[in-house]
């Protein structure tokens, strides 16, 4: 199986330096199914090509626990060693693994620059014909140029196979254009050679983040990457929906940050959520909803919180968070206390549980109220956490400021926000189906008739 990349950008050999392979040498690398060979056929000051060739040894294939499904012929008749497939996208992730992520250490400038580049896959599988290959590369920005295959040149009454050579060509990241490959490869393909298991809708949510919520055939896309396993396909989906409400999200801040600025309330929002935590013998901290890392910056410098989680649907933010906490250029003993994680409140997640606290702050209005239930269960049946803080406005109080248009939100993307009797009857029922009590807090300077800007349940599991 080959594969190019080319580029005409000056200078060229810049490529080199993003896919962290030298030009000047052939370099292979031994997988589990083979072995994968990068050079560059052509590298000087006006054009740069790498090209990728897929050595898979089909014994080897049959030999190991990853067999290919399907019939006793099809183990030692198959197309797997000649085409692109999931072969293609594991080998983009182990041996162009630094590219992949967006990392070039020797030319940290180039990670960002948009260049002309050039993709030829030679033998492509698209299940589904042409349309499937322009339907998902073509809203993504690509021109195209596609050359199929009869199934027999004698026999034209056979028509046309499922292979073709493709030729695709943009201005882009190269950590863009690996991402669409390594995603769109395999569901093209519609075959995986390894089990589908529920750490692959994080691989399509890490890799698909930016382009996947947006695609028209984003359904199709999660479908068919995870193998038609509906339970996965729909949390890929509906984390996809968070996703983009998310980015609408920091779209829409500014009417609340305009509002809240002038009494500094986030900062004494995230100053009493701390004080709070260090009243208590919390050791395990995780920020469900961190954003980008407001908290867990403020966590991490206190030495009583020995591990901190930080967890949010939105990927940018996470990138964001991981740069302001400067987590690549921690001590070593600072970074193993804290972590970064990509999930969804809507779902049960094992990763969630084993800690003495959660925060949920200014997170619960940002979701249709039908789903509380669902994030009242993931917290308070399968967590479990000792202290759980819930923090949100208070909509009494968003008569006080003149910022604010009558009867708006606080956010263009609040789905509610509630009175302080709402938000206690909330916390009430909450307490009435899990074993946890709860007490309430008031946090802004408080005004009489309407309280303060924003209410804090601080819940308490019952031994």
């Amino acid at each position: 199986m080959l594969l190019t990349i080319s580029t005409t950008h000056k200078p060229a050999t810049d490529l080199g330096y993003l896919m962290h392979k030298n030009p000047i040498r052939c370099q292979s690398s031994d997988l589990a199914f083979g072995t994968v060979h990068i050079f560059y056929p052509e590298a000087n000051e006006d054009k740069c090509s790498m090209a990728m060739v897929l050595d898979i040894d089909p014994v080897e294939i049959i030999r190991s626990r990853k067999r290919i499904s399907g019939t006793q012929l099809e183990q030692y008749i198959n197309d797997r060693p000649y085409v692109a497939s999931s072969f293609v996208s594991v080998a983009i992730a182990q041996v162009l693994g630094s590219a992949l992520k967006g990392q070039c250490k020797d030319r940290p400038e180039l990670i960002e620059l948009e260049m002309p580049l050039v993709v030829k896959i030679s033998v492509l599988p698209s299940r589904g014909g042409q349309e499937i290959l322009y339907r998902l590369f073509e809203p993504l920005g690509y021109e195209m140029s596609i050359e199929g295959y009869r199934l027999d040149e004698k026999y034209e009454e056979w028509g046309q196979s499922s292979y073709y050579t493709v030729e695709l060509k943009k201005t882009t990241t190269v950590k863009e254009l690996l991402s669409h490959l390594y995603v769109l490869i395999p569901v093209l393909d519609n075959h995986k050679h390894y089990y589908i298991g529920r750490d692959e809708v994080e691989k399509l949510l890490q890799r698909g983040q930016g382009w996947l919520a947006h695609h028209p055939e984003k359904e199709l896309i999660a479908k068919r990457y995870l193998k038609f396993r509906s339970s996965l396909a729909r949390e890929a989906l509906a984390r996809l929906v968070e996703e983009e409400i998310s980015e609408i999200d920091e779209e829409n801040a500014s009417t609340e940050e305009e509002a809240e600025r002038e009494i500094s309330l986030n900062e004494e929002r995230l100053k009493t959520v701390i004080s709070v935590l260090k009243e208590t013998d919390v050791k395990k901290v995780i920020d469900l909803g961190c954003g980008e890392g407001q908290l867990l910056k403020l966590l991490l410098k206190e030495k009583q919180f020995e591990q901190i989680l930080g967890m949010d649907v939105s990927i940018r933010s996470l990138e964001i968070a991981r740069q302001k906490l400067h987590l690549d250029n921690l001590p070593a003993t600072q970074r193993k206390r804290i972590e970064l994680i990509h999930g969804s409140l809507m779902y049960r997640d094992k990763r969630f549980e084993g800690f003495d606290a959660a925060t949920v702050i200014e997170v619960i209005e940002h979701m249709d109220p039908p789903r509380l239930v669902a994030f009242e269960r993931v917290v308070f049946e399968f967590a479990k956490p000792k202290t759980v803080i819930i923090t949100t406005p208070n909509k009494e109080y968003n008569v006080v400021w003149e910022t604010l248009e009558a009867d708006k939100l606080r956010h263009g993307d609040h789905r509610f926000e509630w009175t302080r009797e709402e938000f206690q009857n909330w916390c009430e029922t909450i307490t009435q189906k899990y074993d946890y009590q709860v007490r309430f807090m008031s946090i802004g300077p408080e005004q009489e008739r309407v309280g303060c800007p924003t209410q804090m349940g601080v819940f308490t599991a019952l031994e």
